[in-house]
């Protein structure tokens, strides 16, 4: 009798992989890196279980959204207060907060539970080429098509 592999959170290896979104599409972006991060691309992927990669996002502020996005797409956030509705468009929030813009859309692509919540903390966005993690040894990942 066959049985079915499970991971076991002891034996998972975790990478640090680096991705330039430098005119890299937003979604196309967000979609792999969820992938990554929800470690998907492993043989030993386990639905119930951690078995992802970090992922440091550099150059955010250089995504690039296609058709009328910049102008069309908005954020919403809400203060919790009667009329505390803000609204923000996507040319500003890519001009002022880059990194959120990517979390965001990384974010809406994993699981909305606690396992989510948790690799939520394995996503490291930056506006610029520069990033903190030069100890953890990142490879660089190129992104398919």
């Amino acid at each position: 009798m066959r049985t079915t592999y499970m991971a076991k959170p002891n034996e998972v290896e975790r990478k640090w992989l680096l991705i330039d979104a430098e005119g890299k599409t937003l979604g196309r972006l967000a979609s792999e890196a969820a992938a990554l991060i929800r470690g998907k691309h492993k043989p030993q992927f386990t639905p119930h279980l951690d078995t992802g990669d970090f992922v440091i996002i550099i150059n955010a502020d250089k995504v690039v959204l296609t058709g009328n996005k910049l102008a069309d797409k908005k954020y919403y956030r809400h203060s919790l207060y009667p009329g505390g509705l803000k609204v923000t468009p996507a040319g500003e929030m890519l001009k002022n907060k880059p990194e959120r813009m990517i979390e965001l859309a990384v974010h809406g692509m994993l699981p909305k539970n606690r396992l989510g919540n948790k690799m939520k903390l394995k996503l490291k966005v930056y506006a610029g080429a520069e990033h903190p993690h030069q100890a953890q040894n990142p490879e660089v990942y190129e992104l398919r098509g």
